[in-house]
Parts: C-alpha cells; structure tokens; sequence
C-alpha cells in the first residue's frame, strides 16, 4: 500500500499527483443537468432496483468516478457506514460534505490492498476511458484485484437503445435545447465527451465480454439508455 500521499485535507488524499483532471465546460453542465437533490433521488431508485439497499451495511463500500459525492450521500442514508469514494476531479471532490474518505485517482491504478473492499460502484464513469479495450480490461482488472472472494460490482453507463438515440436526435435541435436546459446541458456533456462516449457506445460486445471475463453476472439490465450491470467476484 503506497503511504506517501499528498494530503489536502483529513478527508481528501490524492494517490496520483499531477494527474488531476478537470473540464470547467462539462463540470458546468453536469452541475446543471441535475441539482444535486434529483440526482439524490436518481440514485436512490436505481440502488432500490438493483437490490444494493438489501446488503450488508457493514460491508466496505467503494464508488469510483464519484465526481461530487452524490451516490456517497445516498449510500450514507441507505446505512452503509464504511464509504470511499474516487474521482480524478478534485474540483468534483471538494464539493462533497460528507464522511466518506476521498481519493483523487486514476481508476486503472488503484492503491487498495488486495482483497480489500466489499463493493465497488460506478454510475457513469467507464465511458470516460481513453482508450477500449485496453483502458476498460485494465480498470476492470483492478476492480476485480480489490474485492473480495463474493465482493460485488455495481456499473450503471449509457448504452445505445432507440431510446438513447431518441434523445441524441432531440439534442440536435437548437430550439429544443434552449426550450429544455436539462437537454442542452445533456448535449454539452455529450460534446465535451465524444470521442469516448461514442467509442463506449460502439463496442458493446467488447463491454459485456471483459465484464463476464471479470465477474459472474447476477443482473444485467438494458433500458432507457442505461447498462445496468451487476457482478460477483467468485
């Protein structure tokens, strides 16, 4: 475990300095997309729906690309007591008030010791990743390396349905994006994005296989533009 880390505070630590990310655009956009007490109510459900609120709140829960914490605040009213959290985007970090310990890191080199967390979650942020496969087999690799035998892995990211493609098209439509400034901060996002996002989007067969290589699936949900995935570590 690498002890020499850069702290900023008792509750951020930073494992990879100088590799601190930050798009002032997209963060301004996700900030208006949804304020934080919808994205709340978002994450809440899609917990419910997943059955994530029927485990053990004693286990150690991790959220990588937590950005702003939102799904730590859920966690942290669903009872889990053990929470960390990890983003590249101190920006995004320090906006978090919470309990959680915040790590400022690269998800495809995690500092956890070996077998050492229960869950691990992302909501949203493995589409983010330069480079596929290589980027996603190494992020997963390591997922798999911290858990424990029986650990879980929870991924929610976009996945190409007609539904997604709907909002795509709406998206292309000035007078709908001034209209509607959910959609138009959707759109930044997606602009902001679009070389991984469309990469992410084009190789589903890719995305599923290193998953199933991983982790045995227990759930595996396609709709309204969402993968929502569900993994145990055997």
């Amino acid at each position: 475990m690498n002890t020499q880390l850069k702290e900023t505070s008792s509750q951020i630590k930073y494992w990879h300095p100088g590799m601190e990310c930050c798009d002032e655009i997209w963060e301004a956009a996700y900030r208006r997309f949804e304020t934080p007490e919808q994205e709340m109510k978002k994450f809440l459900k899609r917990f419910q729906k997943l059955g994530v609120d029927q485990w053990d709140p004693h286990q150690d829960v991790v959220e990588l690309f937590c950005g702003q914490g939102t799904g730590l605040h859920v966690l942290e009213k669903m009872g889990f007591h053990s929470i960390e959290g990890v983003d590249l985007s101190p920006h995004l970090l320090e906006q978090y008030r919470g309990s959680a310990q915040l790590y400022v890191a690269d998800c495809r080199d995690l500092k956890f010791e070996d077998h050492s967390r229960d869950v691990l979650i992302v909501q949203g942020g493995l589409h983010h990743l330069p480079a596929l496969p290589t980027d996603l087999d190494q992020t997963l690799s390591e997922m798999h390396r911290v858990l424990r035998p029986g650990g879980h892995v929870v991924i929610v990211e976009p996945w190409r349905t007609p539904f997604l493609r709907f909002v795509h098209a709406v998206s292309e439509i000035k007078l709908f994006r001034k209209l509607w400034p959910k959609l138009d901060a959707f759109a930044i996002m997606t602009e902001q994005e679009l070389t991984t996002y469309e990469q992410w989007l084009s190789r589903p067969e890719e995305i599923l296989s290193l998953l199933h290589k991983y982790f045995q699936t227990e759930q595996q949900l396609v709709a309204y533009g969402k993968l929502m995935y569900v993994g145990r570590k055997i």
